[in-house]
């Protein structure tokens, strides 16, 4: 029996490419409308926005006044620690797509470094905050790169 169901499935693929396809593929869902897809693109932009600068400013304000640097110049860690949100900037106050979609991208280190801070008694309300904070990021970021692309091919006519 089990060779039977190999001999099938071994004519299956030889079958042409778009034959197997059309075996597998998913049927294509239709596009939200723009009445939906406009209010939430507006509420995950102002949530991405609100969210990057609040990210923004308690990476400032742990350096400036909290963080212990041991004889480091805060502005440097500063910088370094805002330089990857620094070349997002533009790109999300203008709205671009690609540039929500490359803050998912970047914001997992920031995630990353909140729960390893957390982990810390000393830094825990900040690592805590900057998970939270970076979290928000990631999820609107993510939801307005794909309403965008969808109000998008809406208004292409798709």
């Amino acid at each position: 029996m089990k060779l039977r169901s190999a001999a099938l499935w071994a004519g299956a693929w030889r079958r042409s490419p778009g034959a197997w396809r059309a075996i597998v593929a998913r049927k294509a869902r239709p596009l939200p409308s723009l009445e939906w897809l406009t209010p939430r693109l507006k509420l995950s932009r102002s949530l991405t926005l609100a969210s990057f600068l609040a990210l923004t400013g308690l990476l400032t304000a742990w350096n400036l006044g909290f963080a212990d640097l041991h004889g480091a110049r805060p502005w440097v860690v500063i910088g370094i620690q805002l330089l990857p949100l620094a070349l997002l900037a533009p790109g999300l106050l203008l709205g671009s797509a690609r540039a929500h979609a490359w803050t998912c991208f970047v914001v997992n280190f920031y995630f990353i470094q909140g729960v390893t801070a957390a982990i810390d008694p000393a830094r825990q309300l900040f690592g805590w905050l900057e998970t939270l904070l970076s979290l928000i990021l990631f999820c609107t970021a993510l939801l307005y790169t794909r309403w965008r692309f969808q109000f998008d091919r809406k208004l292409a006519g798709e």
